[in-house]
């Protein structure tokens, strides 16, 4: 069960606000963040709620069920532990047409896109609707994400997590577009003008996201949007460049890949994109260390560049190892490894690294083995169980025990698969969780796996991946802290668009009576 919060009978009541897109990528999971720490810093108790989500980045919630990544990073926000509640319904793309459905936290099966969308979804509505009623009873004021574009029509028969759920919530719909894209007056307009004249009263303003440049340049812009939608304009929030915010989807992945692959003075650190690569944001808190350059690549050259090679998570193991033999990544490890480079895997990552991955039952499709990296004594059994929990833990090296210092790391884990020893292999676990399980398997301190995601959020754990790299750690920093850096980022966020929206005008708007 979750924390009770006694407190809002001493705060006026909001209205739930949702902030609906144009588009995808328009920013709604970030400005939804930012409103949960502006309300929290106001005194109230938000919690963020989307109703469906589309992610290969998720997050296992206290009680070890998984919820989008994007809802985890706004409860955080919020300052409020993460739960099913604020996502409901999650969809991880397993291929082009097919998605692994995951309700209440759990999953229920593959679905295809023509049939997820067709099928009568009137059970999906009525969960997703119990769980937002139950979140409303316990935070105020709850904090709505759409998904993608409201005026997508043809699928509004369909729809769980728009202006449908806006309507149970009775929300106050605010329009969020993306001024950088370009077309910003026809996606703003348009997008209202789709919506039937009873979604219409819905929305109560609109916020232009991502502006460059002078804002004064957009003041008859934004009077001439008000006067072609009837509808006022809340915000111009400016593009930023110095706020970090984990971010859910692979469109912001797709900019990490144009960074330098090498840097002198720190240590590289390469992570392998792979085609279905999850949970990209255990990287985020590696990015942000003065001591690290960090890259994603899947260049051979790249790769034979770097001091570290992290194989990440995937939702496709099988299909990704046959990628990285395929495209010459493995080949690329393997000598990089020879030549002194480390080696960490992660989830998916880690399943490769070892001598085997088995898929008798087909869980993850129609190859049933595949030889692995070689770089770990270990075999991979796929599994149609999910295990998904959080966990505290040790690395099992006696000079780092939980005992030296009272303070556990933590993590979480997401996987369907079982990995062991092979054959006569000793074990040779990595983490030693809290209530004495053992997880992972390191051969030495340049080659190790395991399957803990958010491992490298903690400090320790970076320090010990980067020891052997210690000449290079003296020119380039101290360790770094990311739990506080998270924490300032939040309220740099949520002070930039604090500063850019009419604040005053949004709180009439969710204490009105019309």
């Amino acid at each position: 069960m979750w924390t009770c919060i006694s407190h809002l009978s001493n705060m006026k009541q909001l209205h739930p606000i949702m902030f609906a897109g144009t588009g995808s990528d328009v920013g709604k999971s970030i400005v939804a963040a930012a409103f949960c720490r502006i309300f929290r810093q106001d005194g109230y108790h938000p919690a963020p709620f989307k109703a469906q989500n589309m992610a290969l980045n998720s997050y296992a919630t206290p009680e070890g069920l998984e919820i989008g990544r994007a809802q985890a990073v706004q409860a955080e926000a919020a300052g409020i532990p993460c739960h099913t509640d604020m996502n409901p319904l999650l969809l991880k793309p397993q291929s082009d047409h097919t998605s692994q459905v995951v309700l209440n936290g759990r999953p229920i099966g593959n679905r295809d896109a023509y049939g997820y969308w067709k099928k009568d979804n009137s059970e999906l509505r009525r969960e997703v609707c119990a769980a937002y009623d139950r979140l409303a009873q316990r935070y105020n004021p709850i904090v709505m994400e759409g998904a993608g574009s409201i005026a997508e029509i043809n699928l509004k028969e369909h729809d769980l997590v728009n202006l449908p759920m806006a309507r149970h919530a009775q929300a106050d719909v605010i329009l969020v577009g993306d001024i950088d894209r370009g077309g910003v007056f026809a996606s703003v307009y348009g997008s209202i003008m789709l919506q039937t004249p009873e979604d219409r009263k819905l929305i109560k303003g609109i916020i232009v996201n991502k502006f460059r440049g002078d804002l004064h340049l957009f003041d008859e812009g934004r009077r001439l949007l008000e006067d072609i939608c009837g509808v006022p304009v809340l915000g111009i929030i400016p593009y930023y460049k110095d706020i970090h915010i984990e971010e859910e989807d692979s469109v912001a992945l797709g900019h990490k890949l144009k960074v330098k692959s090498e840097e002198s003075g720190k240590v590289n650190v390469a992570v392998v994109m792979l085609q279905h690569i999850s949970n990209y944001t255990d990287f985020d808190a590696l990015e942000q260390d003065p001591r690290v350059h960090l890259f994603y690549t899947n260049n051979v050259e790249d790769i034979r560049q770097a001091d570290i090679i992290i194989l990440p998570g995937t939702k496709s193991t099988l299909h990704d190892l046959y990628e990285l033999r395929r495209n010459g990544c493995a080949q690329a490890i393997l000598r990089a490894h020879r030549e002194g480079a480390s080696v960490l895997g992660i989830c998916g990552g880690y399943q490769m690294m070892g001598m085997e991955v088995l898929d008798p039952r087909h869980v993850e499709g129609d190859i049933e083995h595949l030889p692995g990296l070689g770089l770990l004594p270990t075999t991979t059994t796929m599994s149609g169980e999910k295990h998904t929990c959080q966990v505290n833990l040790v690395i099992k090296n006696e000079a780092l025990r939980m005992e030296d210092d009272g303070a556990w790391l933590t993590g979480y884990e997401i996987h369907m698969g079982e990995t062991c020893p092979i054959g006569d292999a000793e074990p040779s676990p990595l983490l030693q969780f809290s209530d004495g399980r053992e997880d992972g398997y390191i051969v030495d301190g340049k080659c190790m796996g395991t399957y803990v995601h958010g491992i490298l959020d903690n400090a320790r754990f970076v320090d010990f991946l980067l020891q052997p790299f210690a000449e290079k750690l003296s020119q380039a920093g101290t360790a770094f802290d990311y739990a506080a850096f998270k924490e300032e980022q939040y309220d740099k966020l949520a002070g930039h668009v604090r500063q850019h929206v009419d604040m005053e005008r949004i709180y009439q708007i969710l204490t009105s009576h019309d």
